[in-house]
């Protein structure tokens, strides 16, 4: 499907289902995939190297929410193997604006040098991608992130497809069949992150 047709709606309709898009940045065509696996961290927190330890302790970089959604979802762009594309970027800062989208920023002297964003649903995060200017910046953000999330009442944290820099901050593999059972007792709770918050009885399967 083309870019300009995506919708909010059809966006949770497809998170609800276990299935994201991803875009092809020279046609602006977008398809939606379901993984056999998924990667999900541990709300407990990501894994802390000592290296990563040792810049947590710094306090090196500012961490913000949603002060910067739409420069995350950017810089988030790559030279190569991109999928982000501009109806990819519109729609997702609709969703940000309607209250369910958010992103996690590392700023340092007042720059955005890291970030990662994604969707709240119920209880359920899907972290989309993340990038970094700085070294660590994008491990912070995301070590700010999921725990705060956890502290919001997040119960499932989705980091979609496995890959080794996921694997190497402790993210853990998870079928897809259980990730859709997770995914349903997570969509009965309650977050402030999301605006659109998921009411028992409705279907998401």
């Amino acid at each position: 499907m083309r870019g300009e047709d995506l919708t909010s709606d059809l966006i949770r309709s497809a998170y609800l289902h276990g299935a994201f898009p991803m875009g092809e940045p020279e046609t602006g065509e977008i398809e939606f995939y379901v993984p056999n696996v998924r990667a999900v961290f541990p709300v407990e927190g990501i894994r802390v190297s000592r290296s990563l330890g040792k810049t947590l302790r710094s306090g090196r970089f500012e961490v913000r929410y949603d002060t910067a959604f739409e420069d995350v979802m950017r810089c988030c762009v790559r030279p190569k193997d991109n999928w982000i594309t501009e109806g990819l970027i519109d729609c997702y800062t609709r969703i940000h604006g309607d209250g369910w989208a958010h992103s996690c920023e590392s700023w340092l002297d007042g720059t955005l040098v890291g970030g990662v964003y994604g969707l709240a649903l119920g209880g359920c995060f899907c972290a989309e991608s993340m990038f970094h200017r700085e070294t660590d910046a994008s491990k912070v953000a995301l070590w700010a992130l999921v725990n705060r999330c956890r502290e919001l009442g997040f119960v499932l944290f989705d980091a979609q497809m496995m890959n080794p820099h996921l694997r190497s901050l402790g993210a853990l593999p998870m079928s897809h069949r259980r990730y859709l059972a997770e995914l349903r007792e997570a969509l009965e709770i309650q977050t402030p992150w999301d605006s659109l918050t998921y009411r028992p009885g409705e279907s998401s399967s």
